[in-house]
């Protein structure tokens, strides 16, 4: 009888007995491109303020959205609005870290997902979680022609401890969820044109120009609010597969539209990935 068991056996791999830690020594494996997941995919992010303003703001970009599905695979997802800027002030007062902070804020965002996802509950859409945006989206999308979720990345008592307001919001979350499945590209909705050189709802209003095509290192060079998270801007840099962010005026009839057909319509915002 022939003896099988002659001792342990070994696995070849190339990051045997290196440290991850180690950029230099991780880059040959690490720094091949990776397979996209989804690329036919297209990521839509509705921000909370543009929900905030109801039913005059909702039914038309509800309307907009029913006819796109016969065009596109859509994930959409939605931020939070004033609600979450509610709590982030009485939890402040409280003394709330950051890390208590980011799953109420989320909650908020979670709220709208429902709304929206209710709406389009006659062509078959429905609202997920994060889990099964991760692990089963694949198969929802093979049964709808879209899935809405939060735009919140779930970070919560994870949260980066270097703030009070917690940093990763919707629109962070909108572009990690879209690079990560290698989707065909992001569109941010809002309720502005794109993104100008001053808040074009502010006191200077009168002197905003819009910016039609700018780099994430240009923006993130720049002063004053922006209509998008900064922290979206910093992890633009390490994109591996969205080369730019679309950011448009969801109250204009058909910007949504031409977008994710491939029109410039708004801003477009260039992340540091190479086709390729």
């Amino acid at each position: 009888m022939t003896d099988t068991t002659t001792g342990i056996k070994h696995v070849a791999s190339a990051l045997a007995r290196q440290t991850l830690q180690n950029n230099e020594l991780t880059r040959p494996v690490a720094g091949v491109k990776p397979i996209r997941l989804l690329p036919w995919l297209q990521v839509v992010k509705i921000g909370g303020r543009l929900l905030d303003r109801g039913a005059t703001a909702i039914l038309p970009l509800v309307d907009e959205i029913r006819r796109l599905l016969l065009e596109h695979k859509m994930l959409i997802l939605t931020g939070a609005g004033l609600r979450a800027r509610h709590v982030y002030s009485v939890g402040l007062d409280l003394g709330l870290p950051v890390g208590s902070l980011a799953p109420l804020a989320a909650s908020e965002a979670g709220q709208n997902g429902h709304i929206l996802a209710a709406m389009l509950a006659p062509e078959g859409v429905s609202y997920v979680e994060h889990p099964t945006i991760a692990n089963q989206l694949s198969i929802h999308l093979a049964a709808s022609p879209a899935v809405v979720g939060s735009a919140f990345p779930p970070y919560h008592h994870h949260e980066f401890p270097g703030s009070r307001i917690p940093p990763h919001r919707a629109d962070t979350g909108a572009f990690l969820a879209a690079d990560a499945l290698g989707a065909a590209g992001l569109t941010v909705v809002e309720d502005v044109d794109g993104i100008c050189t001053t808040d074009p709802n502010g006191p200077e209003a009168g002197s905003a120009e819009l910016l039609r095509d700018i780099s994430a290192a240009e923006l993130l060079a720049m002063d004053g609010p922006l209509p998008v998270d900064r922290a979206m801007l910093e992890t633009m840099a390490n994109a591996r597969h969205i080369t730019h962010v679309q950011v448009v005026n969801g109250l204009v009839p058909g910007r949504l539209t031409a977008a994710l057909r491939g029109e410039h319509v708004g801003t477009l915002i260039r992340t540091g990935a190479h086709t390729g």
